[in-house]
Parts: C-alpha cells; sequence; structure tokens
C-alpha cells in the first residue's frame, strides 16, 4: 500500500507532460529504384529457383550416381537417399557457424564419392573391377602414358589437367550447393522440419517393407555404403599386404637344388611367350571368335605339317583388361599377384620364378625379349634374365602402332636374327612378351614377307593406311573386330615364327595374359586366357599327358581350368622337378 500512495500522490503533484509535435512531413522526393531485384523480381526468383533446383540435382545426383556405366540411367535416380535426410536434420538443429562447416564438408564428402564412383565407372570398364584407394594411384600414370601413346602427348596433358579442373570445379559447385540449400532449410524451418520427418518416415517404411521401383530399393543407402565400401576395400588391402609377404617367403621349390631343376628339359629351346590381351573370349565371342578360330585352326595344321604337336588349357588371370605384369608375374611365380603392392612386394623378395629356375641351373642362357620395355626394368634381375632386349635393343626404324612399339612379326625376327638363331654352348630359355594385340587395336601391322622386314621401314605405309586410334576406341562394335584381328595377326606371327625357326629342340608355351577390356570382352566374361604348349619332341608333350589339355591350339570349352598361379609348380613338376621348401 505505500507503494501505491507515492505513486498516486506523485501523479497529483506532477502536471501530466504534453504530447511531443509530430515531425514535420518531409519534403516529397523521387527514389530511383535501383538493384536488380528490384527492377527485375521475376527473373530474380526465376534465377533463385532455378539455381536452388540445380543445387538439390547436384546432391541427389551425388548421393544416388552409380559405380557403372551399364547401371546409369533415370531409375538410378528414382529413389530416397537417407543421406539427405540425415543432412536435413544435421543442418536444421546445428547454429550457424557449426552449420556452414558442417555443409562446407558434406559438399567436399560428395565431391569425393563423385570422384570414386567416375573411378569406378573407368576401372570396371577397363579392367573389370572398381578402385582401390590403397593400390590404384600407381596406375594413373600408367593410364596417362597409355593415352599419350594412343593419342598424343598433347590429349594426354589435356587430359591430366582437365581432370584435375574437373575435380577442383566439382568440388566449389558441390560445396555452393550444400550451402545455398542449408540456408534454405533453414529460413524455412517449420516446413524443412515437416519434410524431413515425412521424408524419414517414408524411407523407414519403404526400407522395413523392402519396397522398389524400376528394379531398386527406394530408400537408398548408395553414398554411405559406396564410401563404406571403398573404406573396406582400403582397410583390407593394407591388412593383404602384410599377409601376402608373410606367404611370399614360403616357396615349394625355393630350396630345390639346380640339378634337381627341370631334368626333363635338358637340351630344349624353351621359349615363353605372352601375347597381348589374348582372352578366351577372342575364341568364344560371336563377333571375334571366327576369325581366330580360322586363324588358330590354319595355323594348327600348318605347323602339324612341320612337324609339331600342340596341347591346350585354360589359365584364370589375376588380371582383366590391363596391368599385363601381373599376369606375367603371376604365371611364373607361382603366386597370385592381382595388384601392384603384391608386385612390388613380390619383385623385392627372392621368390623363385619359373624362368629364373631356367637360369639357376646354369644349363641354359636366359633371355627376356621385351619390345614394350621403353625405360629402366629392374624386375629383369626377379625373372633371372642374363640379357634384356627392350625397344631400343631390336634395331626397329618404322613407325609405332598406338601403344606398341613395333609389329610382333618384327620383334619375332629381330629375336631370331640377335638371339635365338646365333650360335651358343648352351640351350636358351627365352621369356617373349608381344603387344601388337594391345588396346586400341588401331591402326594395326600386317603380315608382310619375312625375308623382305629389313629395319621396319616397309611398315610406314601399312601404319599410315591403318585407323586411327580415335575412331576405334569409341566404338566398340570396331573395338571388338579389330581386336579380334590383332589377335589373328599376333598368333599368326608367332606361329610362324615358329614353323620358320623351329627345331626338333623348340619347345613354345604360349598364352594370353589377360582378357581385352569388359567393353569388349563382356561385363560378365570369365578371366580365363588360352595356354598351349607345342613342340616336336614327342617326349615333351607326355610329360604333360595327365592334364586332360585339348590336342591342338584352340582349348575346348570343357578342358581343364586352373588359376594362373597353379602354372608354375605343375611345370616344374611335369619336367622332373623335385620340391624342396623354403620359408614358413
Amino acid at each position: 500500500m505505500p507503494v501505491f500512495t507515492r505513486l498516486r500522490q506523485s501523479s497529483r503533484s506532477e502536471p501530466a507532460s504534453a504530447p511531443a509535435p509530430a515531425p514535420a512531413p518531409a519534403p516529397e522526393t523521387h527514389v530511383p529504384e535501383s538493384g536488380l531485384r528490384t527492377r527485375h523480381p521475376r527473373a530474380v526468383r526465376a534465377l533463385r529457383r532455378t539455381t536452388t533446383t540445380l543445387a538439390a540435382a547436384l546432391v541427389l545426383g551425388a548421393l544416388l550416381l552409380p559405380n557403372t556405366l551399364p547401371a546409369v540411367g533415370p531409375q538410378s535416380f528414382t529413389r530416397i537417399p537417407a543421406e539427405a535426410v540425415i543432412g536435413a536434420v544435421v543442418v536444421l538443429w546445428l547454429p550457424r557457424r557449426p552449420r556452414l562447416a558442417a555443409a562446407t564438408l558434406y559438399g567436399l564428402g560428395l565431391t569425393a564419392l563423385t570422384a570414386v564412383n567416375l573411378l569406378d565407372m573407368g576401372f570396371n570398364e577397363y579392367l573389370g573391377r572398381g578402385f582401390n584407394a590403397a593400390l590404384d594411384w600407381d596406375l594413373l600414370p600408367d593410364a596417362q602414358a597409355y593415352v599419350g601413346d594412343t593419342l598424343g602427348g598433347g590429349v594426354a596433358t589435356a587430359a591430366a589437367v582437365g581432370a584435375i579442373v574437373l575435380v577442383l570445379l566439382l568440388a566449389a559447385l558441390m560445396v555452393a550447393a550444400t550451402i545455398r540449400l542449408s540456408d534454405l532449410l533453414v529460413r524455412h524451418r517449420p516446413r524443412a522440419a515437416r519434410g524431413a520427418l515425412i521424408a524419414g518416415v517414408v524411407w523407414v517404411t519403404c526400407s522395413a517393407l523392402g519396397l522398389t521401383l524400376f528394379g531398386g530399393p527406394i530408400a537408398s543407402e548408395r553414398g554411405a555404403g559406396a564410401l563404406r565400401v571403398h573404406a573396406q576395400r582400403t582397410v583390407e588391402s593394407l591388412r593383404d599386404e602384410a599377409a601376402f609377404a608373410r606367404h611370399a617367403q614360403a616357396d615349394t621349390f625355393g630350396n630345390t637344388p639346380p640339378d634337381q631343376l627341370l631334368p626333363d628339359l635338358r637340351g630344349k629351346d624353351v621359349v615363353f611367350t605372352f601375347i597381348e590381351s589374348y582372352g578366351r573370349s577372342a575364341i568364344e565371342d560371336p563377333i571375334m571368335a571366327p576369325g581366330v578360330d580360322r586363324t588358330l585352326d590354319a595355323s594348327g595344321k600348318a605347323l602339324q605339317k612341320a612337324g609339331f604337336a600342340a596341347r591346350s588349357g585354360w589359365l584364370t588371370s589375376a588380371t582383366y583388361g590391363g596391368s599385363s605384369w601381373l599376369g606375367h608375374s603371376t604365371t611364373m611365380s607361382g603366386l597370385w599377384i592381382d595388384n601392384q603392392r603384391r608386385y612390388r612386394t613380390v619383385t623385392a623378395g627372392g621368390h623363385l620364378t619359373l624362368t629364373k629356375a631356367f637360369q639357376k641351373t646354369g644349363a641354359w642362357d636366359t633371355v627376356g625379349v621385351m619390345p614394350g620395355v621403353q625405360k629402366g626394368w629392374p624386375e629383369e634381375k626377379w625373372y633371372g634374365l642374363d640379357k634384356l632386349y627392350d625397344a631400343y635393343d631390336l634395331g626397329y626404324k618404322g613407325p609405332k602402332f598406338s601403344w606398341s612399339t613395333m609389329p610382333d612379326q618384327y620383334a619375332l625376327e629381330a629375336f631370331q636374327r640377335q638371339v635365338h638363331g646365333r650360335k651358343r654352348d648352351k640351350p636358351l630359355m627365352s621369356f617373349v612378351i608381344l603387344t601388337s594385340s594391345h588396346q586400341p587395336w588401331a591402326p594395326l601391322p600386317k603380315m608382310v614377307d619375312w625375308d623382305g622386314l629389313g629395319d621396319g621401314s616397309r611398315f610406314d605405309a601399312i601404319e599410315k593406311a591403318g585407323n586411327k586410334a580415335s575412331d576405334v576406341i569409341t566404338d566398340t562394335t570396331k573395338s571388338r573386330q579389330e581386336y579380334g584381328k590383332s589377335i589373328q595377326y599376333s598368333v599368326t606371327s608367332l606361329t610362324q615364327w615358329l614353323e620358320r625357326y623351329g627345331t626338333d629342340d623348340t619347345v613354345l608355351v604360349f598364352l594370353g595374359d589377360h582378357q581385352p577390356m569388359a567393353r569388349v570382352s563382356g561385363i560378365r566374361a570369365s578371366r580365363d586366357v588360352p595356354v598351349s604348349i607345342v613342340a616336336k619332341d614327342p617326349k615333351v608333350l607326355d610329360k604333360v599327358a595327365d592334364w586332360n589339355w585339348t590336342e591342338g591350339l584352340k582349348p575346348d570349352r570343357d578342358a581343364p581350368v586352373w588359376k594362373m598361379s597353379a602354372f608354375r609348380d605343375r611345370f616344374l613338376k611335369a619336367y622332373g622337378s623335385t620340391p624342396h621348401r623354403s620359408g614358413g
């Protein structure tokens, strides 16, 4: 009460204040409209809506993008991505600064997801497998070198620079898109919250009921699943490297004395030859097979007339579509070498290769003929080669045929002239890699008169008249046709060389290193490659009679199929080698 009394008394003793006079109105002046928003409100609204729509499409596209080219289509993007719902909830919950940081990280994560998906597409298209972040970075320089050899150095450099610029541009766009969408959600927080709740309920319902649309689940976690797969693949690869290093130390023939290695081949000239990309598809695919089968039949008859016989089977390659050195090393080492880290591990060690077994005996001179090698090749020692003949040692003066430095026919004739045809105190073991059937199969060499090969200059006209690599590599049907022709050429070159220069003591083992890329061999093609042993001496083939291989150069469909890593031990045992284990 005293308080209220004082207030009433105060109000009586003080006069009421008069209201403040209203300010005089300012003189009317014309303010010109300025700014794009004021002058063109409809255009600005349309631009904002378009930008928002594009931002949403970019984010959703990154979350739903498949990792294989055949899967890319409208049906792949008719999904509800869980990552978008969770992202919206997080954005609505966070304060401004953390929200900005989260949106930026989200955009960078989507950039990484898109990049690995695109790498997966390329690796699946060419190598028949996904990209491995722990193993495959080393292959990117090789890819650039291949593009340079195929389409020119300028194209390779432009492609490399373009890829870097594209990734940086994608990152900038993706971050801008996520920030824009986060700001939009916050400005319309109540509606955005209701929308996120509805989307979450629909996602959970579709997931629980297993609802599908266009052959795929409506409730998608494609983005998180892809990153999870890549993370698991990386971890498993790192663990595998340590386990493989221990496994490579053990060797069934590691301690076999020299006099107990290959006793049943003493006195024979043995030639191991890999034909680039010579895969099962070349013999069985309806487009390639007719021409290749005719070549194998004709070559087999010609060799038979010259006194040779052959047995053929199948090996499952450790690689597919490329990385030929993995196939070579797997066959020769008896270890499954299906990635670059395994290759580096085993070539840095002392595991016995089949070629080195010949060298270890002291009964053979050992040489390598590798027209595809154009720089230092330290693996020469691991393979046990006394001498290596690379692209610069064979005297070739003609043109390159895309990636291939010289035609197979010339490489084989140079091998005969410089190595195989020379008199020597010991028989010869040769490791020969033929390259004319390397993609992109354009331009292709043609067979010429053996006596007129010279220094290879006569191939100038053939190379100029051939197809352009850029015309073939972009056309699937033409790639398949030209691939088949390249295999015909390589097989003809090799079998004619044997028919022309082979002796009673010549033993030829030839096989493919891997199937051609998936776009040529087929998405679900096997990894099998043909392998043949050819000799005049019937005792050589009698030693492998229990292998049940097919007579001739063409293996039957149901001929035995072994892993490529099984060949070394089977070959060593077949020709009298005694196992003496080393290591663990």
